[in-house]
């Protein structure tokens, strides 16, 4: 069941909840930081002519890593993309199963990409593989960005057992204003 203001009830919903919440913490202050390094990069170009050596590979770097922060809380708040056009007039029931049917996919894909990017992440170290200005090991970000797929993995089987519940109940669990229940 949701609270109002649509977060999750219970204790898992609630711990999934908090963990996606400070993953999503972490990789909005990691977007800032992404923002002021183009900034001042830019700016030292502009205006001396001295941009920050390495500012691209860090960005790329930063980017993917705030990606993952993301995930979990974008699946839990239900904030994925949604086509409504072929449900927008479906029943509660068929919108269900919809929904039951993505989150299903999802977690599949979930568990395929967390799984390859624990044998990328070693691959990865084992080659000592470093970006090519700043010679930073690319392995560094792995053991966050799985953990980031992990929570997304339990969180996508969280949001999926809730949607088999809707399922069954014949109608949405969650509120209007977020995303469901407990």
């Amino acid at each position: 069941m949701a609270q109002p203001g649509g977060l999750p009830a219970g204790r898992t919903g609630r711990l999934l909840y908090g963990i996606s919440r400070i993953l999503a913490l972490i990789g909005g202050i990691l977007t800032c930081a992404m923002a002021a390094l183009m900034t001042t990069s830019v700016a030292g170009r502009a205006f001396i002519g001295w941009p920050i050596p390495g500012d691209y590979e860090m960005t790329g770097v930063i980017n993917g890593t705030a990606v993952f922060a993301f995930l979990p809380y974008c699946q839990l708040m239900h904030g994925n993309v949604m086509v409504d056009v072929f449900t927008g007039r479906a029943s509660a029931r068929t919108k269900a199963a919809c929904d039951a049917l993505g989150s299903l996919i999802f977690l599949a894909l979930g568990v395929l990409l967390t799984w390859r990017l624990v044998l990328g992440g070693i691959d990865t170290y084992k080659d000592s593989d470093l970006t090519s200005t700043l010679s930073f090991p690319r392995w560094v970000t792995f053991p966050f960005d799985i953990a980031c797929m992990a929570v997304l993995v339990a969180v996508t089987a969280y949001t999926l057992a809730q949607n088999i519940a809707e399922l069954r109940a014949e109608g949405p669990l969650r509120t209007k204003q977020g995303n469901g229940a407990g």
